[in-house]
């Protein structure tokens, strides 16, 4: 008996409550509900390929037991963080034993498939094509990114999905019953506001949510009240600190930088304080999205309102200067003001139209009045010649001249939107070009 009240030291809890059977599951019912194309092969013990791809805690790793449990097949589990092909190769005669010695077919689940290189990756290949192995890769990056091509058209992707606070909930609930495998034997009751902010504070990893309530009932047994009670203090004090998922550098980090620029170019300061928030809250480095507000300010505010450059050039020196959290709500402020203010991508379409042109009509010479010439050998040439000083014309404007190469056709890359400043700068232009 341990200090704990028997319970394992060497096994925590949320390894404990694995599911043993699909009916044990929580979640992911789009996949493996009644009907479903997974329930169906599992249930029927028909095993095929697969990639397992969602945020930690939502059951990858016991979903791959189950299916080789159902099957009847022999499992192996390897880590891509430690292991490479020396373990693979060991893991296929493992295989080629097993169906040798007892017509078993062998499961090889792969936790963290993508990060493998490639050249790890295609190890696998010639034994999935001769049915050695039947493979079961998990991974929380989007595999059309991390995964090989040959690989990905041999195994069939599933996506799973963060648990709802419901599922979390119903799982700790479940832990605190199970008297074999989870806190039962404690006699530990909890108030339901206790657990459903643990449930919160999971935010949809069921792994974690068990880790927390393992905590908290380590917590009640050493409290000196001797109360058996898990209560809402004693849930904040476990759940203090916790924040929200955030992959640096992975989907879950560009998705949200994703969502940020695109309320910030739809004019919805809400949506765009949430998720400058929800990255900030889960660890973002703000000097990152300072840089990436003044990128916005640049292609969806433009000309439309100039001040947007100088004002988030301001808000990431603020930070810089500032640290948290003072420099924060700069940026903040930076955010809310790029949302609010009218939009323009004039610019940025202009600059890549020309960029087009720049690549298809190659070096074209620079016409020979727009030269400069500081020698006389130059001004022989004819430098400089003919070319019209537009400070000396009717309102500083060159009425009829072109300015691109002359074997190019005319272009007007600029086209101004008829919002903020850009709509005075449109007027402008057409009162030029009538001129013209």
């Amino acid at each position: 008996m341990s200090a704990t009240g028997g319970r394992e030291p060497l096994r925590p809890l949320a390894d404990r409550m694995r599911p043993r059977s699909l009916d044990e599951f929580v979640g992911q019912s789009h996949v493996l509900g009644p009907g479903k194309v997974l329930r169906q092969a599992i249930e029927g013990g028909q095993l095929h390929s697969l990639i397992l791809w969602g945020p930690p805690g939502t059951g990858k790793t016991t979903l791959a037991r189950l299916i080789a449990q159902r099957a009847d097949a022999h499992f192996i589990a390897l880590s891509a963080v430690m292991a490479g092909v020396k373990d693979i190769r060991a893991a296929v005669e493992t295989a080629r034993a097993a169906r040798q010695n007892s017509g078993k077919p062998t499961l090889l689940f792969l936790d963290e498939v993508h990060r493998f290189n490639k050249t790890q990756q295609d190890t696998f290949l010639p034994f999935l094509e001769d049915g050695t192995l039947i493979f079961v890769g998990a991974t929380t990056e989007n595999p059309s990114f991390e995964v090989v091509s040959a690989l990905l058209s041999r195994a069939r992707v599933y996506v799973l999905k963060s648990l709802s606070v419901e599922d979390i909930a119903a799982l700790l609930r479940t832990a605190l019953a199970d008297e074999q495998r989870g806190l039962g034997k404690e006699h530990i009751t909890a108030e339901a506001d206790a657990l459903e902010l643990i449930a919160r504070a999971a935010d949809g990893d069921a792994r974690r949510g068990l880790n927390m309530l393992e905590l908290a009932a380590s917590l009640v047994e050493a409290s000196t009240a001797g109360s058996h009670s898990l209560n809402v203090a004693i849930a904040q004090e476990v759940a203090s600190g916790s924040r929200r998922r955030f992959d640096k550098g992975g989907d879950q980090f560009y998705d949200q930088i994703s969502a940020l620029h695109k309320a910030v170019r739809g004019s919805d300061p809400d949506g765009a304080l949430y998720w400058l928030c929800r990255m900030l809250d889960g660890g973002c480095d703000p000097s990152y999205v300072a840089r990436r507000v003044v990128r916005m300010a640049m292609e969806d505010v433009g000309l439309a309102d100039p001040r947007a450059f100088a004002l988030t050039l301001d808000a990431w020196e603020a930070y810089d200067r500032l640290g948290s959290p003072e420099g924060e709500l700069a940026i903040a402020n930076a955010v809310v003001y790029l949302a609010c203010v009218p939009k323009s991508n004039a610019v940025y379409v202009a600059m890549g139209e020309a960029m087009e042109d720049v690549e298809r009509f190659g070096t074209l010479d620079v016409p020979l009045r727009f030269r400069n010439a500081p020698t006389r050998l130059m001004k022989g040439l004819g430098y400089g010649r003919d070319y019209r000083y537009a400070h000396d014309e009717p309102d500083a404007y060159v009425a009829g001249e072109r300015y691109l190469p002359d074997e190019m056709p005319d272009r007007r890359y600029y086209r101004p939107v008829p919002r903020g400043l850009e709509l005075k700068i449109g007027e402008a232009l057409a009162r030029m070009r009538e001129k013209k």
